[in-house]
């Protein structure tokens, strides 16, 4: 066992811990959150990274720029998985899948909406016209990521301020909408394109949403190749393809043998 002998100004203690070390090596180290302090951290310290989606092509750059950190700090990129939020509505066409997006966004009453919107935005818009343009939004310490996402939706978009409340109340992010073919379609280009390495998937509603997503797409993905048909390991660890990281305080077997 190993000694901790901490000491430090609001606690002090000796240690050790009377347990083993965990199986996983230590538990899978998750960041959230795209501002530059928030990119750092990420590829500092973290495995998996939990991204806000947006475009796809802002979503390569992020990649880009939160991998090309870790190699400039002499972290294997590879040590990381980068899973961008990803609303997923399901249709037998996509017209289908649209008119149901369409008629959840529709359920969203403007008062919850503005409030989430104003939440996103971290600056009270409610004074302005509904039916007019997003005005210009001052800095705010509010959440980089999202603001960015909602006023860039605005200006390509050329959306309202309901709209933007609408899209606030449901799902601002990134999502899939059609058949699981074209889900599939779009998931795939942008697992080639190196937009992320996975996606945090997220449903509509449950449990028809679930359902949809796992006996339609899933196969779908499946075919090609995109998605197990069992698991690989026994941890979360290994199952998104994570090293187990070695015991900084002893060297490995490995090494000891080779030398």
């Amino acid at each position: 066992m190993h000694v901790l002998a901490h000491k430090g100004k609001y606690l002090s203690v000796r240690g050790p811990l009377n347990i083993a070390r965990p199986i996983q090596g230590w538990p899978v180290i998750v960041q959230a959150g795209a501002s530059e302090a928030g990119r750092q951290l990420a590829a500092e310290t973290a495995e998996l990274v939990f991204a806000a989606g947006g475009n796809i092509d802002a979503s390569r750059a992020f990649y880009a720029d939160v991998k090309g950190r870790m190699a400039r700090i002499g972290r294997d990129p590879e040590g990381m998985k980068i899973l961008p939020g990803a609303l997923v509505v399901v249709g037998d066409t996509v017209d289908e899948a649209k008119a149901k997006r369409a008629h959840l966004d529709s359920l969203v009453h403007y008062d919850s909406g503005i409030a989430s919107l104003n939440g996103m935005l971290g600056y009270d818009v409610s004074s302005f016209d509904p039916d007019g343009p997003l005005p210009e939004i001052p800095p705010t310490n509010a959440s980089q990521s999202s603001r960015d996402r909602i006023v860039s939706a605005a200006r390509q978009g050329n959306l309202t301020i309901r709209q933007l409340a609408a899209r606030a109340g449901s799902f601002s992010g990134t999502a899939f909408v059609g058949t699981p073919a074209t889900i599939a379609d779009e998931m795939q280009h942008w697992l080639e394109s190196e937009a992320c390495d996975g996606f945090n998937v997220m449903f509509p509603f449950l449990p028809e949403g679930l359902d949809d997503f796992v006996d339609k797409v899933i196969p779908e993905l499946q075919a090609r190749g995109l998605f197990r048909r069992e698991y690989e390991g026994k941890t979360l660890r290994e199952n998104l393809g994570l090293a187990r990281p070695e015991n900084r305080f002893f060297e490995s077997a490995a090494r000891v043998a080779a030398e």
